[in-house]
């Protein structure tokens, strides 16, 4: 019997690590939310990462998390370290390229909870007098990586906190709760 049972967990152990291998090596996640503002008034909210701190939907997850800038207070050079607990991890993210006001792109570099590099865009596109914005995520799948996708819906967990931040965003250019100097 005991053999059996042997059996049966190293074959349902072989049969997961062969599903985690068969999963797609590249992944990509992308929220949009329509902004009732022109897109020169989302911009400067996260082209700066400082101002992250008022909708990034990680940081309510870790408000005590510990954040370090460095590079240029704005666009191309920018850098956030983070280190928080455990659901926000340990990382940073660089702003590479920053076209006003239509795209930021930034590297995504994460330590914790396991090591991955993406990156990470942002499309602000005008729509009449406002804006669709689109954050997306995209990167690589290591192995863990794919293993992980089997247990966890990423692109749910991700795209949901995608969707919070959006959201938050959306609230903060909406509502003028802005600083005059924000929106300029």
């Amino acid at each position: 019997m005991f053999d059996i049972i042997l059996a049966a967990l190293a074959f349902v152990f072989v049969f997961f690590l062969v599903m985690a291998a068969m999963q797609p090596g590249d992944f990509r996640i992308t929220r949009s939310a329509l902004l009732a503002v022109k897109p020169e008034a989302i911009f400067p909210e996260v082209n700066d990462l400082r101002k992250w701190e008022a909708w990034s939907p990680w940081v309510r997850l870790d408000p005590n998390a510990n954040m370090r800038f460095e590079g240029p207070p704005s666009g191309v050079g920018a850098i956030a370290h983070w280190d928080g607990n455990a659901k926000v991890g340990k990382g940073s993210m660089t702003i590479v390229e920053s076209n006003a006001p239509g795209l930021i792109r930034l590297r995504l570099d994460f330590l914790k909870p396991m090591k991955a590099t993406s990156v990470a865009e942002f499309n602000f596109d005008p729509e009449g007098g406002q804006t669709i914005v689109t954050w997306s995520m995209s990167g690589k799948n290591n192995f863990i990586g794919k293993a992980m996708g089997l247990i966890f819906n990423c692109e749910k967990m991700v795209g949901g906190q995608f969707e919070k931040g959006l959201a938050n965003l959306k609230e903060r250019v909406e509502s003028g709760s802005m600083p005059p100097s924000s929106a300029s």
